[in-house]
């Protein structure tokens, strides 16, 4: 046992050489290894945390569905409970297409879903190697 580093250690170049291939394979696979766990462990973490917030937001739905009944009691304190709930509706209805407009314009500013600028560098780039058009030195 004690013969096997001074075998190692007294090794020629050429052996060397010929177990550098095997070296680079196992080398390789120890990283994808690593790799695979490492992955592993943080889809783990990252589906945890995605479950949590979908809790939580399901919770924070129950807790907007409970004030929005305690405005329509509220409401109901003054107008009959009928209006009351009506009115809660309307406002929510505001609400929503409020919600909605500026979405739309959020999502129109994403149109097209091309990279547009992306491609615009990239053919400039092109343009550039081949010698043809405007570019920096």
């Amino acid at each position: 046992m004690t013969d096997e580093p001074e075998a190692a250690g007294k090794r020629s170049f050429l052996g060397l050489i010929r177990d550098l291939p095997a070296q680079l394979i196992a080398l390789l696979k120890a990283e994808l290894n690593q790799l695979k766990a490492e992955m592993i462990s943080k889809a783990v973490h990252a589906g945890v945390g995605i479950g949590l917030f979908a809790f939580a937001g399901l919770l924070a739905f129950f807790m907007l569905a409970t004030l929005v009944a305690a405005g329509v009691l509220g409401l109901a304190l003054v107008f009959p409970g009928w209006l009351a709930a009506l009115l809660a509706a309307a406002g929510l209805l505001i609400l929503v297409v409020i919600l909605v407009l500026v979405g739309l314009r959020w999502f129109k500013k994403a149109m097209p879903p091309v990279p547009q600028q992306t491609i615009a560098s990239v053919k400039q780039d092109v343009n550039a190697i081949k010698g043809v058009g405007k570019y920096d030195h």
